[in-house]
Parts: C-alpha cells; structure tokens; sequence
C-alpha cells in the first residue's frame, strides 16, 4: 500500500457549516454521541462501507479508513453561520429531530457552537426571518466579511484545515448567465457591482471558501459552484469543489431503482413523485421560486439513467413529475410516493408504488459527515475541481456541461466511482469499470 501521495491526516479538521438547522444540528449531535461512544454512525459509508482491494489471493475488504488517511471524529471541529442567533443546543431542541436524551448528553458542547452573522439575501428566500445577519452593502462586502470569518474560525479553533458546507435553505432558482458565471473575472465583477440578480449569497460563500483554501460543498440545488467560474478559482486555489443538493430520500430510491427498469429493458411510461415534509426546508420550498430550484435537480435523475437515445423503444416519451408539498404536522418526518407506470411484454401496462416514510435530517447527517471527511481527503491527495467520485451523496451531481458531459446518476455506478477513488487514493489500482 502507498500513501505517501495523500498528506496525513493531522490536526483538527474544522467543519464550517452554513446553516445552524435540523441537518446541521443532527449531524453535530450525532458526531458528539458517537465520541462519547453513546451513539452509532449508522449510514455513514465512511464509517462502516468496505471497498475491495487487490484481486484473487491478495483480495482483502478493507474500511475506508485502513486503505486512505481520513480524519477521525475526535478530531472534528464545529462552527457555524445562520440567519437566527440561537446557539447549536437551542437549534437542535427547536428542530425536533433527536430526542431530548440523545441531545442533552452534549449539551455543553453544542452550546458552545453560536451561530456567526449569516450572510443573507431576503430575496433568495423569503420565507426566512432571522435577524442574525451581516450588514453588507454589496456581495463583495459577503465575500470579504465570510473571508474574515474563515480566519477567525481557524485562529480560534486551531483547526489545521477547514471544510465549508453548505446545509442551509434552497435559494430561488439562478440560471447560469455566460457574461456573468462563464468566466472568474466576470464572477468577481458582478459581485463588486453587486449584482444581485445573477450572484447568490451562496456563491459568496464558496468564493470566500475557496478563497481561504477551504474545500466547498454545496448541500442544495442552488446555482453555486456549478459554473465554470467557480471551476476556475478552484482551480486556481488547487481546491477541490462538489455539489450539488445531498440525496437521501427519494431521489436515492429513484437512482437506485431506476437501474431495474433499465437492466430489465422493461418500458416507462410515466414516474409521478411526490413528497411532505414540514420543518424549516418545506417552510423555504413552499415558495414557487425556491421549489423551482429543487426541481430542476430533482428532475434531471431518470433522464440520464433511462436513456432515449439508447432505448428509444423504451424510453422516449414518459413522463416525468416532481411535487414538493409543505405540511407542518410531519416536521422532519419526510414522506415521498412513486407512482411508476412500466411496460412489459408486448407492451402490457403494469404499476410500481413506492412510499417512503423517512427521517430528513437522519438520513442526510451521515451523508454530510461523508462529504466532509472525503472532501478533506481529497484536499489532502492534491485533487482539484469537481470531485466527481462523490456523485454517490448527490441529488444533481457536478459536471462539465460547457464540454456535453453528462452527470452519472445511476446509483451503482456511482459507487463504483466512489471505490476506485478510495483504492486510487490508497495506492490500489482503480480496478472497477463503468458499463
């Protein structure tokens, strides 16, 4: 095994997260329980996946951790931005996620974690109201302020590397713009002039990120590191990106059952989603605007993975529809149906009904612990730009759209990308292919 390519993983590891939520909260929580060894990391892949190493008699199944250098929870350290002041504790009582016995044994800790000044736009979601906010004059001044802020946290916390990620509300939904997100020096133009059509606030967060040296991570659907300016200051930071949007609930069902329609060369008619949810993310996505941004990602899933082109017999007039409905009851309990409409022999309709009843932030907290640790890992091996082998965490996987690249969103071939990264990074062959 060689490791001399990837740099130890020494020190603290800062976890900068913007947003001071549900998600955010269970995953600090959980991270905490699991050092004092009174929870389980269960659905982290980091934690528990193994990937094989080596083929016939030197075939081994190994941790990830046993095969690349990944920080250890012990070392991890929190912080956070938010639009209200509450502390971390306070956030994860009010969330209504985790029990008060599963929170209260690291209260102290979570306490300590008081959210900085948000850098915020009402416009990029109206539904929000928190008072915790930067007085910034133009989305320069965001960049400069978060700058700041990134220092501060370093000094403070002693952290010897920090990742940012983004767990905060959907924005309203930005279209890429060639004279404004094409090309870095057109980027930091608008953000001067403060343009606040074309710049969100979440883009100001990953410049600032990169900016300081920092990975970024985008957890929503938002226009954010998506465009090929972004590409280029991550480039020439030598800073790894990736986004967007986690996937937990129904678009990993979908990214993983779709393949069985496929792999059976059985026909599509039609896939109707829908889902409830309550909580502060329904709350965001009760807007038009916002719920656009979330369906565009939602949607591009099944086009890429039942292909037209490929099957047009199969696959070249379904019908494709997303639904997001806000209701406060459920809270975080997230509930998603599938009503897929299939052909088989002949031409013969059938039915497939999937109803999910999942825990949003649950699922999503090892999801973000994952993309911390990898991104950290990847910063360290010396890769730069869209990390791509971290497709297997997201909803609208990153890719170069500007060359005709097609995002992978089949599931199990997004796994295989995710193990060859890990062997590759671990001094093994990348000995898996894509088909």
């Amino acid at each position: 095994m060689k490791t001399e390519s990837v740099k130890p993983a020494s020190g603290k590891l800062g976890i900068l997260i913007v947003g001071n939520g549900a998600v955010a909260t269970t995953l600090m929580t959980g991270v905490m329980m699991v050092r004092k060894g009174l929870a389980k990391p269960i659905g982290s892949m980091t934690q528990y996946d193994r990937v094989r190493v080596g083929k016939g008699d030197e075939k081994r199944y190994l941790h990830y951790g046993e095969i690349v250098p990944l920080a250890h929870l012990d070392d991890i350290v929190f912080g956070c931005w938010d639009v209200y002041p509450q502390n971390s504790y306070q956030s994860a009582v009010y969330a209504q996620v985790l029990k008060k016995e599963d929170i209260d044994p690291v209260r102290k800790e979570l306490e300590q974690i008081v959210p900085m000044e948000a850098a915020f736009d009402k416009n990029y979601a109206k539904r929000l109201d928190g008072t915790n906010v930067k007085d910034c004059k133009t989305r320069w001044d965001m960049v400069l302020a978060l700058r700041e802020d990134i220092k501060s946290f370093k000094v403070r916390t002693q952290c010897s590397r920090v990742v940012v990620l983004w767990a905060a509300s959907t924005e309203i939904y930005v279209p890429v713009n060639e004279n404004v997100h094409y090309h870095l020096s057109d980027l930091e133009a608008a953000m001067r002039a403060d343009d606040r059509e074309h710049i969100a606030p979440s883009m100001c967060y990953a410049y600032a990120a990169l900016s300081e040296g920092c990975p970024f991570i985008m957890g929503a659907p938002n226009t954010t590191v998506d465009i090929p300016a972004m590409w280029e200051l991550a480039e020439q930071m030598q800073m790894p990106i990736a986004g967007k949007d986690f996937k937990t609930g129904q678009t990993l069902v979908k990214s993983g059952f779709s393949p069985i329609i496929g792999e059976h060369c059985l026909g599509l008619s039609g896939w109707f989603s829908t889902n409830i949810l309550g909580n502060r993310d329904g709350l965001v996505l009760d807007e038009p605007e916002n719920f656009r941004t979330k369906e565009v990602s939602k949607l591009s899933t099944l086009e890429t993975i039942l292909k037209a082109d490929d099957q047009p017999d199969l696959y070249s007039d379904y019908y494709h529809k997303v639904r997001i409905n806000y209701y406060p009851p459920r809270n975080d309990n997230k509930e998603s149906w599938d009503n897929i409409d299939i052909r088989g022999w002949m031409g013969y309709p059938m039915q497939i009904k999937i109803n999910f009843l999942c825990r949003d932030s649950i699922l999503a907290a090892p999801v973000c612990l994952d993309l911390c640790l990898l991104m950290d890992l990847a910063a360290r091996a010396g890769r730069v730009g869209i990390q791509r082998f971290l497709s297997f965490f997201l909803k609208s996987p990153m890719h170069d759209y500007t060359q005709g690249e097609e995002a992978v969103n089949h599931l199990y071939q997004q796994h295989t990308m995710l193990k060859n990264a890990i062997r590759e990074m671990g001094g093994f062959e990348p000995d898996e292919e894509l088909d």
